[in-house]
């Protein structure tokens, strides 16, 4: 009977790390977050993915997710992983692979190249668990963002309601289209 259960336990672990390695993953979120061993994982990376894995260290600052572009995603993801951990019961990993797929889905079905790679998401929900992040509601719109805990609340508008001057003006893969932006540029098309 534990033999079955230990046989299926690492059924699911490599279950999950497959699907980590299809998103995207670094090994250190693997390793992180599977009970396999680093060489069983580095051979099943470079089965899955058909390449070695990326090296170098995780990112680490708080930093990026309070840029514009890249703290709306970040607020994206977060939204959707506090809905699903309210109301699911998965494992905290699979919780963050089913926010990470749903952020995909919404972010590609509104035509925007994600932002967001799956270990940024990972590490963004490892921030918030240990306070280095926090969510704020904007004072404007009411939704919810990724900010530093210390932010003035009672304050806070985000970069949605107050976009930074040169916001939306890029052509990149991906660059919001603030709604200014888009009836101009439907105007010229017309």
């Amino acid at each position: 009977m534990a033999r079955t259960k230990s046989i299926l336990t690492e059924a699911r672990q490599i279950e999950r790390a497959v699907t980590l390695i299809h998103l995207g993953a670094r090994l250190q979120v693997l390793e992180s977050e599977t009970d396999l061993s680093y060489e069983r994982l580095l051979r099943l990376y470079k089965e899955v993915s058909g390449r070695s894995p990326s090296k170098g260290q995780l990112p680490f600052s708080t930093d990026w997710f309070m840029t514009w572009q890249p703290n709306i995603h970040a607020s994206l993801f977060l939204n959707i992983h506090e809905y699903l951990n309210k109301t699911s019961e998965l494992e905290e990993i699979d919780t963050i692979i089913k926010a990470y797929q749903l952020y995909l889905e919404q972010t590609q079905s509104q035509g925007l190249e994600p932002q967001l790679t799956v270990t940024r998401a990972w590490r963004l929900v490892k921030f918030v668990d240990n306070g280095m992040l926090t969510m704020t509601k904007c004072t404007k719109c009411g939704g919810h963002y990724v900010t530093h805990p210390h932010e003035i609340a009672k304050h806070y508008v985000c970069g949605l309601c107050n976009p930074p001057a040169r916001a939306g003006k890029g052509r990149q893969a991906g660059s919001l289209q603030l709604p200014s932006a888009v009836a101009r540029q439907a105007a010229v098309c017309e």
